[in-house]
């Protein structure tokens, strides 16, 4: 009889949450590093003059920033200088000739964020930080193993695909049998 008052507590907290609806709660447990918040920096090097190092500015770039892109396209051969030319605008032309939304983002953000607040889990679910995402997407996913089969059906070559009769088969068992060994 105790733990009623504390249950409702919890429930009308859950039920009070406001902001953004969380689908998939991960979380780092305690403070310890984050990896993605380590930014490796390129060597320093003093240059020949001190005519090649760019004009200090606020939001400037720095020559130890890290350049992926650039790091990536030399890496595979490509010349890394081509990156800041224009490109040419032929596949944008195309790809916009029916029309634009200038404010597509903002639509689909909302829209988004409304299908997220109406499949945001069970109260119980909501309290303990059970992940919701995969059960509230999953109308919209595809079933990879039925596309690959329309598509062989149909003769369209999957070589990145495993060969047929390899693919990983569902066993089905009854939750009473033993499972394999």
């Amino acid at each position: 009889m105790r733990l009623t008052p504390l249950i409702v507590a919890l429930a009308l907290l859950a039920g009070c949450g406001g902001g953004e609806p969380r689908l998939l709660n991960l979380s780092t447990p305690g403070e310890g590093p984050d990896e993605f918040r380590i930014l490796p920096t390129k060597p320093l090097e003093l240059p020949q003059e001190s005519a090649a190092l760019p004009p200090p500015a606020p939001g400037g770039r720095n020559l130890a920033d890290p350049t992926p892109e650039a790091d990536v396209y030399a890496a595979l051969g490509g010349n890394p200088a081509v990156l800041g030319r224009p490109v040419d605008g032929g596949i944008v032309n195309y790809a916009t000739r029916l029309g634009v939304a200038p404010a597509i983002r903002p639509e689909l953000a909302a829209a988004d964020r409304e299908f997220r607040r109406r499949n945001d889990g069970l109260l119980l679910e909501r309290i303990f930080g059970v992940n919701t995402y995969f059960d509230a997407y999953a109308r919209q996913s595809l079933d990879q193993y039925a596309e690959l089969e329309r598509f062989r059906r149909a003769g369209i070559r999957t070589p990145a695909a495993p060969p047929e009769g390899t693919e990983p088969q569902l066993v089905v068992r009854p939750p009473d049998a033993p499972a394999p060994r």
